[in-house]
């Protein structure tokens, strides 16, 4: 019989009976039946609530559940923008759905549902709304790796209650999810106001994309290409055929166009009015001849570089371009000097008034006097890397151009200041400004000639990097130029104070820009000089580089000066002391004032630099290591209005 233990000394307390014993086995066995039967209650029950929980949600209407079809129907009939750009804003599913909606569905959704008005939005008055300004002007860009489709269509869905997008620039795209044709779909759906879209550096781009836009903006009058290679004659030719309205094209490296693009192009055109094209290697004659034979009535800007063009192009645009108002003409290799004589000796291009030639092995001294003689109203020349001019050409082109107003000649080593003297001997009465860069065959001569010009219409003068012009050519400058008004000489280092006093003390029209940045050897009798003669007309001075340039010449400035808006110091002398004459000054009204590189610029300038002015707008303190980071934070709070680059 079992019997029941104390637990402390181990002694029986009670003899049980054979049946208790039966009975408590049932009991726990009863016990254990129990607590399994809850346990599975407990879980069915369980499963019953997560049952309803999953019918409820399968029971909630959700609009993703419908196909795109009809949920393209719904979006298409939501009644403003503002709903549309919040409904873009969901998922990509709907702005997917947002962007291939176009314009006209818009419109005839909004006229088949009658609008409602909302409740929650917020009451505003009529007049008040009349007051709003409006954005005349739709117009965003996207850059680097902003560029993408997701964001292209989302700036189409949301210009969209505007009327769309009218100006489009994309430069560049992103490296992974790039604009596609898909984002330009988006914006020829939503945008049909389109005027303006340039696509730079974007190589996903194909003719389909601009088959769409095409399509979709017939009001396209300025298309922008560069460096889009998968970009052929046929998206060309969409454009041409959906935007007759198109007045300027610019294609640049793109290498699928060629020739029956820009045939196309002309062929649809007859509004063009500017046309670029560089470094396309399959644009040829037949293209750009076809171009402007065809436009002939319109095409007033013509730029062209890096084309494999010969003679007969130059010939068509002489010949038919006589709406042509500026040419641009850079790198064309295989145009000889017969090109630019046939091009003048055609005598079409009489309105011609700005020409541009850069590494044209074809201008030569015979070309250049025909341009002359047969564009009449030519007013500005600017040769860049032409080595065939000479003074003979420059002479001859100066008897005949009666209408010059501006020549520059950069890199044009053949040009002498013999040849300089000539040309301003016989200019005419309306020439005004001359400028000489880098052109190694100006520099002294030995003797000067028998008779000094007179250009008392020559306004703007710069010769700068020309490293044979000294203080004795400086002085013939200044006897034959008095009525000079601003002065560049930039870069001529051997010119002092002795070849520049005499160029000061001659100028009788007042200068009112002066440039000597790097002329290392003019030093603060130079400038004091310039500041006393003409301190009333100066607006601007530069003296960046000059070594020699201390506080005795901003003493002279804040004495003289009281128009001067722009100043640069940049590695020059001055101290400490020179900042606090300035802001002493208090008719001086600097702008711009650049201290960059001025080593004596310390922390006790900057109480100094604070009291400058509210009408400082641009503070230059770059590489001035004394002043110190914790007291150009406190210059920013002085001068908050005040754009400092330190």
């Amino acid at each position: 019989m079992p019997s029941f233990y104390a637990s402390g000394d181990g002694g029986c307390l009670v003899s049980a009976p054979a049946e208790l014993a039966g009975l408590f086995c049932r009991g726990v066995q009863q016990r254990k039946r129990t607590l399994v039967a809850a346990s599975a209650v407990a879980a069915a029950a369980a499963e019953c609530v997560r049952a309803a929980k999953k019918q409820r949600q399968l029971s909630l209407p959700s609009l993703d559940a419908l196909p795109d079809e009809c949920l393209f129907e719904i979006l298409r009939r939501l009644p403003g923008g503002r709903e549309r750009g919040a409904s873009a804003c969901v998922s990509r599913r709907w702005l997917a759905l947002l962007s291939n909606i176009r314009a006209s569905e818009l419109g005839q959704a909004a006229a088949a549902v009658p609008s409602l008005p909302d409740l929650n939005e917020e009451f505003v008055m009529e007049e008040d709304k009349d007051e709003a300004p409006a954005d005349p002007c739709v117009e965003r860009a996207l850059e680097g790796k902003e560029a993408t489709d997701v964001r292209l269509a989302a700036m189409a869905v949301v210009a969209g209650f505007r009327g769309g997008l009218e100006k489009l620039a994309v430069r560049g795209s992103h490296p992974t999810r790039g604009v596609t044709d898909q984002g330009l779909s988006a914006v020829a759906r939503g945008s049909p106001n389109l005027c303006s879209l340039a696509l730079w550096d974007v190589p996903l781009i194909t003719d389909a994309g601009l088959a769409e836009i095409a399509a979709g903006c017939p009001l396209l009058e300025r298309l922008d290409i560069s460096r889009c290679p998968l970009i052929t004659d046929k998206g060309l030719a969409a454009v041409a055929q959906g935007c007759p309205n198109l007045v300027s094209l610019t294609i640049e490296a793109c290498s699928g166009v060629g020739n029956e693009g820009l045939m196309a192009i002309g062929r649809f055109c007859a509004k063009l009015q500017a046309v670029n094209i560089k470094n396309c290697a399959h644009v040829g004659d037949q293209g750009i001849s076809s171009l402007v034979c065809s436009a002939t009535a319109s095409l007033a800007k013509i730029r062209l570089q890096g084309l494999n063009i010969t003679d007969a192009s130059l010939a068509v645009i002489g010949y038919y371009g006589k709406a042509v108002t500026d040419l641009t003409l850079h790198r064309l290799a295989t145009v000889g000097e017969r090109g630019f004589w046939v091009m003048a000796n055609a005598a079409g291009l009489q309105n011609l008034r700005c020409m541009s030639v850069t590494s044209c092995p074809g201008v030569t001294d015979l070309a250049l006097a025909c341009i002359a003689k047969f564009c009449p109203s030519l007013k500005q020349l600017y040769l860049r890397k032409c080595g065939h001019v000479s003074d003979d050409g420059l002479k001859a082109f100066t008897e005949s151009a009666k209408a010059l107003e501006n020549l520059q000649l950069e890199d044009c080593n053949g040009v002498t200041l013999v040849g300089i003297l000539a040309f301003l001997l016989n200019c005419s009465q309306k020439f005004r400004a001359l400028s000489l860069i880098k052109c190694m065959g100006i520099k002294d001569i030995c003797s000067a000639p028998a008779r000094l010009p007179l250009c008392r219409s020559l306004r703007f003068l710069t010769i700068k990097d020309c490293p044979g012009f000294t203080d004795a050519s400086l002085a013939v400058v200044g006897m034959i130029c008095p009525q000079l008004e601003q002065l560049d000489l930039s870069g001529l280092g051997e010119v002092t104070d002795s070849g520049l006093l005499p160029l000061i003390q001659s100028s009788e029209a007042g200068l009112i820009k002066v440039d000597l940045s790097g002329c290392k050897n003019i030093s603060d009798v130079a400038v004091s000089s310039l500041v006393k003669a003409h301190g009333k007309y100066l607006k601007k001075v530069c003296v960046e580089g000059c070594s020699k340039i201390t506080d005795a010449s901003l003493f002279a400035i804040s004495e003289s000066c009281t128009e001067l808006a722009e100043l640069d110091l940049s590695n020059c002398m001055v101290s400490d002391y020179g900042v606090a004459i300035l802001a002493s000054t208090k008719h001086l009204k600097l702008r711009v004032l650049s201290l960059s590189g001025c080593m004596k610029i310390t922390q006790k300038s900057v109480p100094f630099l604070g009291n400058l002015g509210q009408s400082l707008e641009g503070l230059n303190l770059q590489f001035c290591n004394m002043i110190g980071n914790h007291n150009i934070a406190s210059l920013e709070k002085m001068l908050w209005w005040c754009d400092i680059l330190a």
